[in-house]
């Protein structure tokens, strides 16, 4: 009698254990319900997807052709037909309201670039010619403008509170279909290191995005923007479930400075960091954990005059843990020059707070046609400290290019490392000058962009 009892109490216990299981579970389906109890999404999306918008460009590109095409009588030598020098380019993108009042639409860098003609389409199908008002490539974000009423904005999350787990929506134009919408989860956060752009702090995520997703909704089940989407891993260039956004206080930061100065003004602390190695730890004489040790100490620099030293382990900024070096160079690179930073280091064993300021980036630089006529348009100088190849290549970077230029029709980008020049290596631009002039009619550059290397040759 006793052991039947026991077994009904156990198995009590179980089917217990088994619906509190259960209610807690069901409690936390982050999935609404419509009139007849179904799981939807609806209500939410409802109040969203007027917000996104699809973003078609047309842009003008001049075709690069050998210099013998140009001559008359090569061509009828050979019955070579009239090719035009002019190719038209379509390109399509998404993009998020943000503010309706004004008009501002936030999207990504590389679905607007060189774009001739920006036009948007509303969710309700009105279209409107957009102007730029700012852009970064370096974060590869864009802000356009359209003069328009009756618009719906997505207001924006902290992003710092996601949470890998968190459910999220994404929201745009793959493939130029009309609006789609994907769900899954955060799959990761804080990815960098992808080569994709020059400051990196991805969302990660599965949701599902594609060609045309980018500079679409990351939305939470609040309907609130949590990112910018704007990348995927793939071998075909398709969804596999890696997709990246760019998080929404990131954009946020670098939109705020777009409005107001049609550019990002970022400052330079002075600085060159890595991440912290056991083997690294060790040689330092430091416990192995987060941080990042400065290597390079600009002189001159704010830093510098912060008292900063070769070897100090950086482990916070502005009150945050710094687990990367990564991230230390997202933060210093999102601050506006003159803002104060206060970093936590350890130096000998022991934690000291050093201030410093955000100072005016000092850059050694040169017009590009004064090197060369064939590289006008660009703008080089020394790799800067805050540069995501500073320290791990020589060469000379570029600065700026003109948009329709010789050097912007030969496919140079701001951010890119020329590291030779006619097969020369380059560690200054005087070392570019030299070497330009042992090209005869052409030049071949070597270019490290990101993780990517590649050759350009200019005629």
């Amino acid at each position: 009698m006793n052991v039947k009892k026991t077994k009904i109490s156990l198995l009590l216990m179980i089917m217990a254990v088994f619906l509190a299981w259960s209610q807690g579970a069901v409690a936390a389906l982050p999935l609404m319900t419509d009139g007849d109890g179904r799981p939807t999404l609806a209500p939410m999306l409802k109040q969203v997807t007027p917000a996104v918008v699809n973003i078609s460009t047309r842009s003008h590109v001049r075709i690069q052709q050998n210099p013998l095409f140009n001559d008359p009588f090569f061509r009828r030598f050979f019955n070579i037909p009239d090719v035009p020098r002019e190719q038209e380019r379509q390109s399509l993108g998404s993009g998020v309201i943000v503010d309706a009042r004004r008009g501002y639409i936030l999207t990504n860098n590389h679905v607007i670039r060189d774009a001739d003609e920006i036009t948007v389409t509303l969710h309700d199908k009105r279209q409107f010619e957009a102007r730029v008002v700012g852009k970064d490539p370096a974060t590869d974000l864009a802000v356009i403008r359209i003069d328009a009423k009756d618009l719906r904005e997505l207001e924006m999350a902290d992003s710092d509170t996601l949470e890998v787990g968190d459910f999220v929506v994404a929201i745009g134009n793959p493939f130029g279909l009309e609006q789609t919408v994907t769900s899954g989860i955060v799959s990761a956060l804080g990815r960098s290191g992808l080569g994709i752009e020059g400051y990196e702090n991805f969302i990660q995520t599965d949701a599902s995005i594609n060609p045309g997703n980018s500079g679409g909704a990351l939305v939470d089940l609040d309907g609130k923007l949590v990112g910018i989407n704007t990348a995927i891993v793939g071998p075909s260039g398709g969804n596999v479930g890696i997709g990246f956004a760019i998080p929404s206080n990131m954009a946020r930061s670098i939109m705020d400075q777009l409005i107001e100065y049609g550019e990002v003004r970022r400052g330079q602390l002075g600085v060159m960091v890595q991440d912290i190695t056991p083997a690294l730890a060790q040689a330092l004489n430091i416990d192995y954990g987060n941080g990042a040790v400065v290597t390079q100490v600009v002189e001159g620099s704010a830093a510098d005059k912060a008292g900063l030293k070769v070897g100090d382990v950086v482990v916070a900024i502005n009150g945050k843990a710094v687990h990367s070096a990564a991230q230390l160079r997202n933060a210093v690179g999102l601050m506006r020059v003159g803002e104060k930073v206060t970093l936590e280091v350890i130096r000998d064993g022991r934690q000291r707070t050093v201030k410093a300021p955000i100072a005016e980036p000092q850059r050694t630089s040169a017009e590009a046609a004064g090197l060369s006529k064939l590289l006008s348009g660009a703008m080089l100088g020394m790799i800067e400290p805050d540069h995501p190849l500073a320290g791990k290549v020589e060469g000379v970077e570029v600065i700026d290019v003109k948009r329709g230029s010789p050097a912007a029709r030969a496919g140079l980008r701001p951010g890119d490392i020329i590291v030779s020049v006619n097969r020369q290596p380059v560690k200054t631009v005087e070392d570019v000058r030299r070497a330009a002039r042992k090209g005869g009619r052409g030049i071949l550059l070597n270019i490290r962009r990101g993780n990517s290397a590649l050759f350009l040759v200019i005629q």
